[in-house]
């Protein structure tokens, strides 16, 4: 999308968002060198009875791209404005010798519903254990199933006001196959609201960023807060955001919480 669609630029203007439609611009925030694209699995990857063997899966947790094609923080809000959309990369979940309605089936019970995402702003917060972002506004929760083996766009009925230096992570309620992995470990990494936790004794240590949580770690409240200390090398998180910049934006004054509305419509880009 190249354009300031008119509705949105009628929207902001009588908000007195944009004072001056001229000084308004669009940005992608997140996309870099390599196209935002549906994961896959590797063909080697099997099924077990419980889970999939292919790490294409986020889990109950909200995460943010650390590093994507060597660029660093790729989602940090760079200029005052609203983001109007976001855009997703959905595995199709075919993994050689499996049912694709078992998969389904499995992933469902495991995490508690169907797979579903939403965009979360996150706002930084002052820590000395690490970093520690606290949630300052949430899109509506976004249902995947239908978009399956794709990329697809979700526009928001109300913008979301950001402020530069806030991230723009996404929240996964249930879980979301989103992540591609196999990557360069120095050109991709991300991060997760996980606080890394050291188990066991001496040599026989292990980090909690290793293991599965068994409860959700999603940021799910406006005004939450966690710590992101796990770094996750070599994987991309498939996801960009578009923002149309207003300099006059005022986030604190303007944003209110999105995840009471509801989407009456869905925009799904083509394959890439």
């Amino acid at each position: 999308m190249k354009r300031l669609t008119l509705a949105l630029a009628a929207a902001l203007f009588a908000a007195g968002v944009v004072p001056g439609l001229a000084f308004a611009q669009e940005l992608q925030v997140g996309n870099t060198t390599t196209a935002l694209a549906a994961p896959t699995c590797p063909q080697e990857a099997t099924v077990t009875e419980t889970e999939t063997d292919c790490a294409i899966v986020l889990t109950k947790t909200t995460a943010y791209e650390t590093l994507s094609d060597g660029v660093s923080d790729p989602t940090l809000v760079t200029a005052p404005g609203v983001i109007d959309s976001f855009s997703l990369g959905v595995s199709g979940l075919v993994i050689q010798g499996a049912s694709l309605a078992k998969e389904l089936s499995t992933l469902d019970t495991n995490w508690g519903g169907p797979p579903s995402v939403e965009l979360t702003v996150l706002r930084p917060v002052a820590s000395k254990g690490g970093a520690r972002w606290a949630v300052a506004a949430q899109s509506p929760v976004m249902p995947l199933r239908p978009y399956l083996g794709g990329v697809v766009e979700f526009p928001l009925i109300a913008p979301i006001p950001v402020v530069k230096g806030e991230m723009l992570a996404i929240t996964v309620p249930t879980w979301a196959p989103v992540l591609t992995f196999g990557l360069s470990t120095t050109q991709f990494s991300y991060t997760q609201s996980h606080t890394q936790i050291l188990t066991g004794t001496g040599t026989a240590q292990k980090s909690s960023c290793e293991t599965t949580a068994s409860t959700t770690l999603a940021q799910l409240t406006l005004g939450e807060q966690a710590q992101y200390t796990c770094a996750f090398q070599g994987t991309r998180v498939e996801y960009t955001a578009l923002e149309v910049t207003a300099p006059s934006v005022s986030a604190s004054s303007s944003r209110h919480d999105h995840r009471v509305r509801h989407v009456r419509k869905h925009r799904h880009a083509s394959k890439r």
